[in-house]
């Protein structure tokens, strides 16, 4: 079962956002939480809290335990960048280039297993069956 949680249009550059996202793929979630509470980056902050908002949904929607789950891909997406301009020298304007991001995390876990009913074949008298096994028991 997979489960995937998604924070779009965060203002941090993609670059600095993938950093932290590569330590903590192929992780299980208590050991990502862990890594991303003391790394001192932006983007630690904000990939936890989709993390976070992930193991809730797998716990709540998806009746998934939080101790089996493990993070399958975390992809930091390009979202629109603003332009800006500053003033330069000469009559001349610099770019600033406003960068932002989407932060998609999936994670993957077992669902729970079901009992399965073991289905038992009832034999009454009226089945045809019924005269075969007397006289196979006789």
């Amino acid at each position: 079962m997979e489960v995937k949680s998604t924070t779009k249009y965060v203002s941090l550059s993609p670059k600095k956002a993938r950093e932290v996202a590569r330590e903590i793929q192929g992780l299980p979630v208590s050991s990502a939480l862990d890594i991303l509470t003391f790394t001192p980056k932006k983007a630690a902050q904000l990939i936890g809290k989709t993390l976070k908002t992930a193991i809730a949904d797998a716990e709540n929607n998806f009746s998934l335990d939080a101790g089996t789950l493990v993070i399958k891909e975390a992809v930091i997406g390009s979202a629109p960048t603003q332009r800006r301009f500053k003033p330069r020298a000469k009559g001349s304007a610099g770019p600033i280039l406003r960068r932002s991001s989407h932060i998609s995390i999936t994670l993957v876990g077992s669902a729970p297993e079901k009992k399965k009913k073991t289905a038992r074949k009832a034999v009454s008298a009226k089945t045809p069956e019924a005269p075969a096994v007397a006289e196979a028991e006789a």
